[in-house]
C-alpha cells in the first residue's frame, strides 16, 4: 500500500523536501514510518510545555540580538563602522515595518522558521528598488511553485484570496531542504509530538477521575443487564473522580481494585523521555528547557552550557539568517556598501570577573581600546581612551619603539 501511495504521489509531482522539481513545493516528509499520529498542526503542538519552551528559548534568544548593518570603509584593511541613520540600518535595526516592532517581527519569523522549516516576509520596495518595509507572511499560508524557466512564485492565500508575488518581492529565510523550501521539523517531528500529546492527555484523564483505578465489582449471584447497569451508576465513584466520600456496599458487594498497568507505571518516564526528544529535535540540550533530571555533555557550568547553545545552534541559525538578509533583502548596490551582522555579545557575556578579565586582556594587548571596551560596557566615552595601548605602561602603539629606547 505504502508502495502504491508513493508512486501516485510521484505520478501526481510531489517528491517530498528533498526532491527537486517543477510545480508546486513540499516541505513535509515523502513517506512517514508511522502514519497513525494525528497531524496537531502548529497549534496543537505548542500545547506541548517542551515544544512551546524549544521555540521560546530560541526564538526570543535570537529575536533580542541587535541586528546591525556596517558601512565598508575605503580602505584596504577591510575595517567597517556602523551604519546608523541610513534606509538600511532604519529596517533592519529600528522598524521593519510601521506596526513590528524588530523583536515582534524576528520572534514571528523564528517561530515560522522553527516549525515549518521556512519563514517569508513581504518586501516593499521605493522607486530605487531598496526594500523600505518587511511584512512578515504565515508560513502556512504560503506555497512555492517552480516555473518552467525555473523561476519562483509564492502564493499567500489570505482570506479567502490570493496573492502571487516573485521572488524579488518575497524576503525568504530557509532551513535545510531542497534548496527551494525547508524542511518542516513540525511533519518530520510529528510522531515525537503525538507521543507527548497522548501521553499529557492520559495524565490529565487519570488526574480528572482524582488518580483512582479502573477496578471489578464482585457480586455473588447473576444479574440482569438493567440489574449491571444500575449498578454502574450507583458506584460509578469508585472509579471516577467525583466529590463522593464514602460509598456502601450491600449483600456481600466487593470492589477489587485492579493494578496499575505497565502504561500507567512508566508514564512519567514516558513524559521526561519526551522532554528529551523534543529537545533533540531542535538541536539544544533538554537542561536548557527545564529537564532538570538530565545533564548534558556540553559542561555542567551555565557558561558552557551557554558556549554550546551558541556553537551548535544559535551561531548556524544565525549565519543562515544573515545570508538571506544579504542575498534577498540587500540590492547588489547594498551588498557593495553594507554588510549586516548580529550582535553576540549580550549571549556571550560572561560574569562581570570574566568580562573585565577578557576586556583588560584585549586593552592591554593592542587588541581594542578602553573606548571601544567601555561602549560595549554601556560606559560614557572618555577623553584620551582612543588609543590602541600594550602592557608597556599602556603606551600607544605608535610610541611603542620611542618607548623601548628611552627604557634602554
Amino acid at each position: 500500500m505504502g508502495t502504491i501511495y508513493q508512486s501516485l504521489r510521484r505520478w501526481f509531482g510531489n517528491v517530498g523536501s528533498t526532491g527537486q522539481q517543477e510545480g508546486i513545493q513540499y516541505g513535509e516528509p515523502f513517506t512517514r514510518v508511522y502514519d497513525a499520529n494525528k497531524d496537531y498542526g502548529i497549534d496543537g503542538a505548542l500545547q506541548v510545555s517542551a515544544v512551546w519552551a524549544a521555540v521560546e528559548l530560541l526564538t526570543d534568544n535570537i529575536a533580542s540580538l541587535p541586528l546591525f548593518v556596517y558601512r565598508r570603509t575605503n580602505d584596504q584593511q577591510g575595517n567597517k563602522e556602523l551604519a546608523r541613520g541610513t534606509p538600511l540600518w532604519t529596517l533592519l535595526h529600528d522598524s521593519p515595518n510601521r506596526r513590528h516592532t524588530p523583536m515582534e517581527f524576528w520572534q514571528y519569523a523564528c517561530l515560522n522558521f522553527l516549525l515549518r522549516g521556512n519563514a517569508y516576509a513581504r518586501l516593499v520596495r521605493n522607486s530605487a528598488g531598496e526594500v523600505i518595509e518587511m511584512w512578515p507572511l504565515s508560513a502556512d499560508q504560503v506555497e512555492i511553485e517552480v516555473l518552467p524557466d525555473r523561476t519562483l512564485t509564492y502564493k499567500y492565500s489570505y482570506e479567502g484570496k490570493i496573492a502571487i508575488y516573485d521572488e524579488s518581492s518575497i524576503w525568504h529565510w530557509r532551513d535545510k531542504g531542497n534548496g527551494v523550501i525547508g524542511m518542516s521539523r513540525l511533519d518530520y517531528m510529528r510522531n515525537s509530538v503525538g507521543v507527548a500529546i497522548d501521553a499529557q492527555n492520559h495524565s490529565s484523564n487519570v488526574f480528572r477521575k482524582s488518580a483512582k483505578r479502573p477496578g471489578v465489582f464482585m457480586i455473588d449471584k447473576v444479574l440482569k443487564e438493567e440489574q449491571r447497569n444500575a449498578i454502574r451508576n450507583n458506584y460509578r465513584g469508585l472509579v471516577e473522580g467525583n466529590d463522593d466520600d464514602l460509598l456502601v456496599l450491600e449483600a456481600g458487594a466487593k470492589f477489587e481494585p485492579l493494578s496499575m498497568s505497565p502504561a500507567d507505571i512508566q508514564l512519567l518516564d514516558t513524559r521526561k523521555f519526551s522532554v528529551e526528544d523534543i529537545a533533540r529535535w531542535f538541536g539544544i540540550s533538554s537542561v536548557l528547557i527545564n529537564d532538570t533530571a538530565k545533564t548534558t555533555t556540553w559542561g555542567t557550568g551555565i557558561s558552557q552550557l551557554i558556549e554550546g547553545f551558541y556553537k551548535f545552534k544559535l551561531r548556524p541559525m544565525l549565519e543562515g539568517l544573515e545570508q538571506s538578509l544579504d542575498r534577498r533583502v540587500l540590492t547588489s548596490n547594498q551588498r557593495q556598501l553594507y554588510s549586516v551582522e548580529f550582535s553576540l555579545d549580550a549571549i556571550l557575556r560572561g560574569s562581570l570577573a570574566d568580562r573585565l578579565d577578557a576586556g583588560s586582556k584585549a586593552v592591554q594587548n593592542g587588541l581594542m581600546t578602553r573606548n571601544e571596551w567601555r561602549q560595549l560596557e554601556n560606559l560614557p566615552r572618555v577623553d584620551g581612551a582612543d588609543a590602541l595601548t600594550a602592557q608597556v605602561n599602556l603606551a600607544p602603539l605608535a610610541s611603542l619603539g620611542a618607548t623601548a629606547s628611552t627604557q634602554g
